[in-house]
């Protein structure tokens, strides 16, 4: 999300940057909050919405733009309601790229008036549609000069969930094959990307109007789900399958399709919806049990591995999407934009599925739907 002018904060003097240390700077600003579950039109944009003051490590970013991601209009609706709904009205967003305004005492990696990218973790509840974002030292990174602020904020949640299943759970190296399900999303073409990138032969499954990105973003093949019967058309056993879309056929089908020590890997898990369901003190056991009961029948009858994956910050796994972007081998395409004022709108063509994937707002904010601030990019 692109943030506002100058005039629509509350400034500070330019003495006030040697106070950084435990200190914002800036004591409130525009923000989207959520004050209950439900549609689009919940969303409100108020003024003056408090800035907290930063933490030792914390680093308080002037957001030019903003992603909304699914997992924005899934929490909207009511997802993480367990965790969320006693600590409403809820700022959403997650990714952001702006500009760092103030640093905590602690923080070394980056510096104020540094242009970075990043995204907050699944559960924080002050999010990035906001004209400024908080977000800890790991979760930042210098955003390449060969992005924009858009383009960059597009980025580094969804690459960072694909990072975690491919780098920290599979552990993928050069010259293994894998297979992602549903490689027309965010999450899809990242895992597409850093497989290529780490040299396995990459094959995918996908709608009709993402095969010829995915086939350029370097997959040697890249199944249209509709067109073609897919356990027809894709030949051979994999050693990882990351399934972004997490039905009981498509898991079925990427079982069948691992080898022996393979790893399968949903983003569909089940905690936080029978957390939802049952409240925490139930359904996160059961969500345990489930889980463990996958993990052993899949173990002894097809010798493999399960999980359920999930983005988590990662400093390592931000710093090499970092690398990847500035060699121009991550990207991902922003279809548009919207300005904060109109983030109900942008949240309206997420559920409609009128745009096919990230789009932005500007503070105007960005996408994947983006959203975006009055700034230049």
């Amino acid at each position: 999300m692109r943030i506002p002018s100058n005039r629509d904060f509350t400034r500070i003097t330019p003495s006030a940057f040697t106070y950084h240390r435990l200190k914002s700077y800036v004591s409130d600003c525009r923000a989207v909050l959520l004050p209950s579950f439900g549609g689009p039109h919940l969303l409100q944009l108020r003024s003056h919405v408090p800035v907290p003051p930063l933490k030792s490590h914390d680093v308080l970013v002037r957001a030019r733009a903003v992603s909304v991601n699914p997992l924005d209009t899934r929490m909207r609706a009511g997802y993480g309601r367990s965790i969320f709904e006693r600590l409403l009205p809820i700022i959403l967003g997650r990714d952001v790229s702006g500009e760092v305004a103030a640093v905590g005492d602690k923080v070394r990696l980056v510096s104020v008036g540094e242009q970075v990218f990043g995204a907050l973790h699944p559960t924080a509840v002050r999010g990035t549609y906001a004209d400024y974002a908080i977000l800890s030292e790991e979760e930042v990174t210098p955003k390449p000069d060969s992005l924009t602020h858009v383009e960059a904020s597009a980025i580094p949640f969804a690459a960072l969930t694909a990072w975690r299943a491919l780098k920290s759970t599979a552990r993928i190296s050069e010259g293994q094959r894998i297979l992602v399900v549903g490689g027309g999303g965010a999450v899809g073409l990242s895992a597409v990307q850093f497989a290529v990138a780490a040299g396995c032969s990459v094959v995918t499954t996908c709608g009709s109007q993402s095969v010829d990105r995915l086939l350029a973003a370097g997959a040697e093949q890249a199944v249209d789900y509709i067109a073609e019967d897919v356990e027809l058309a894709i030949k051979g056993k994999f050693d990882a399958v990351l399934d972004t879309i997490g039905m009981p056929e498509t898991e079925r089908m990427g079982i069948n399709f691992l080898k022996r020590g393979g790893h399968y890997m949903t983003l569909q898990g089940e905690a936080a919806s029978l957390s939802d369901r049952y409240g925490l003190i139930i359904g996160l056991p059961a969500a345990t049990a489930v889980l463990l009961k996958k993990q052993l029948l899949y173990r002894f009858s097809h010798g493999i591995e399960y999980s359920w994956t999930y983005m988590r910050d990662d400093l390592e796994g931000l710093t090499e999407i970092r690398k990847l972007c500035e060699a121009g081998k991550m990207k991902i395409p922003v279809y548009k934009t919207f300005p904060i004022a109109q983030v109900k709108e942008a949240h309206e063509a997420k559920d409609k599925k009128l745009i096919p994937g990230p789009h932005a707002e500007k503070p105007k904010m960005p996408d994947k739907v983006k959203v975006l601030n009055n700034v230049s990019p």
